[in-house]
């Protein structure tokens, strides 16, 4: 299965402003596409996003998973996963 499916997809598209001044994609194909190439991760649950922050060298000692969930490039999808978009 993708994991960029309809719901994190649509998601992306209504909610990319939180993230960039000017949209960096207007159809389902193109937020998929920018997704893939910016390689965003989808994460089941906080535990995950915490998981994959520490693999990439994120310093994020002494965040809270509240800090996490409201950090810019953490979208906290309605399903209760978690979409990770560093651009």
């Amino acid at each position: 299965m993708n994991q960029y499916d309809k719901k994190v997809i649509s998601y992306f598209l209504e909610n990319q402003s939180r993230l960039f001044s000017e949209n960096v994609a207007d159809t389902p194909e193109e937020a998929e596409e920018f997704l893939e190439d910016c390689m965003a991760v989808v994460c089941k649950d906080i535990k995950e996003v915490r998981a994959y922050f520490k693999e990439t060298g994120a310093d994020i000692a002494g965040m809270s998973n509240r800090d996490l969930e409201e950090a810019q490039e953490v979208f906290c999808l309605p399903d209760g996963r978690f979409l990770i978009v560093e651009a």
